[in-house]
């Protein structure tokens, strides 16, 4: 009782000082700080992920906003000028990207364009002195990860990669059931991402251009959902790769599956596809219970479930708030982004790993000196 007569009388006492304070003149507050100014952000390439996601987080985010484009189409350039008033000196095509470094307008360049130029156009935004973020998966391989991130230490730049469910509820309540082992060690998780691909004539399906198919675009997810949630990286992997419309799938596999084995013994049972529709993260534990999210990746939002029963986390309007604002304060505060490019090459390192396995059929050890 007088434990809680103690605090009763605290917190009354706390709530005066402070109002007494709200009465005092203004003056006494004149010597704080301003908030910092936003930092502006120019997004390169305008397609659909630029178009209806972070375009749109960014007129909800609290440290950046939209500061100018780099688009090589004079239509949507007049369109996102009069949409997002852009004013015309932040508006840049391919051909003058270059002149961005003299732009103080624009401080972060966010390149969203296909997977084939990430390396390019990151290296050539560290160049003009901008911080950089690289829309995932960061590049075509490791090594060419590795470059970038090079790059931007050299120019002592900032490089992130655009993973926005590093900041998303459901992802960091997943991480928090794990670390504080509530219903025991982590036996298997299962992590799966799949679609089917919209149409013969996608990019994502030319080798070139996008990588590798559905290991390159959806694996990413299906990787860090079991990595992540662990917090620890495996030391090897096993994999299957499997092509059964040769017509649509002429260099890139249709569907991949890998397992992963982890420090502890922890098994991670993944697969990802660009024929079918899947979308789910499960967790199970030596002590009967599981958690999972479905679906667990997709931009629209997640849904969590516990063997206690429902997570009870909210979901973000554009899971991209989190990410572009987080990033701004790590610039602000001069430390390294939760969403770093060495994160982006762990990515890069990993599906090299997986696809040598599933090509050779051995078990590939992981190597994270080289």
């Amino acid at each position: 009782m007088n434990t809680l007569i103690s605090r009763r009388t605290s917190l009354q006492a706390l709530t005066l000082t402070a109002g007494s304070l709200l009465t005092q003149p203004l003056d006494l507050f004149a010597e704080q700080q301003p908030a910092p100014k936003k930092l502006g952000i120019a997004l390169v390439g305008l397609g659909n992920y630029a178009t209806n996601q972070l375009a749109p987080a960014l007129l909800e985010t609290q440290h950046c906003y939209l500061a100018g484009i780099v688009t090589g189409s004079p239509e949507k350039a007049k369109t996102w000028a009069e949409k997002y008033n852009i004013p015309a000196k932040n508006i840049y095509n391919y051909q003058t990207f270059d002149q961005i470094r003299n732009n103080p307008d624009i401080d972060i360049i966010y390149v969203v364009l296909p997977n084939f130029l990430h390396a390019e156009y990151t290296i050539r935004a560290a160049q003009a002195g901008k911080h950089v973020i690289c829309e995932k998966p960061m590049a075509m391989n490791a090594n060419e990860a590795r470059q970038m991130i090079t790059a931007c230490e050299k120019a002592g730049v900032q490089l992130s990669v655009g993973y926005r469910l590093y900041f998303e509820p459901h992802h960091l309540e997943m991480r928090r059931l794990v670390a504080a082992k509530e219903f025991g060690q982590v036996k298997v998780i299962e992590s799966a991402l799949g679609f089917t691909v919209p149409g013969p004539n996608s990019w994502r399906l030319d080798k070139k251009i996008g990588g590798g198919g559905a290991i390159m675009d959806l694996g990413v997810y299906a990787i860090q959902g079991a990595r992540r949630t662990l917090n620890l990286d495996p030391i090897n992997v096993t994999a299957q790769a499997f092509t059964y419309d040769k017509e649509h799938f002429k260099d890139v596999h249709e569907m991949v599956f890998w397992q992963f084995e982890f420090p502890g013994g922890t098994i991670a049972d993944c697969r990802t596809t660009y024929s079918s529709y899947v979308d789910r993260l499960y967790v199970t534990c030596e002590r009967w219970g599981w958690f999972k999210l479905e679906p667990a990746y997709n931009a629209t939002g997640a849904q969590g479930v516990t063997s206690k029963g429902p997570m009870d986390v909210p979901s973000p309007h554009y899971q991209q708030i989190a990410q572009m604002d987080a990033f701004v304060q790590s610039i602000r505060t001069k430390t390294k982004p939760e969403a770093s490019g060495e994160e982006g090459w762990k990515d890069m390192k990993l599906i090299g790993a997986i696809l040598q396995a599933a090509e050779t059929g051995r078990k590939i050890q992981i190597d994270w000196q080289s």
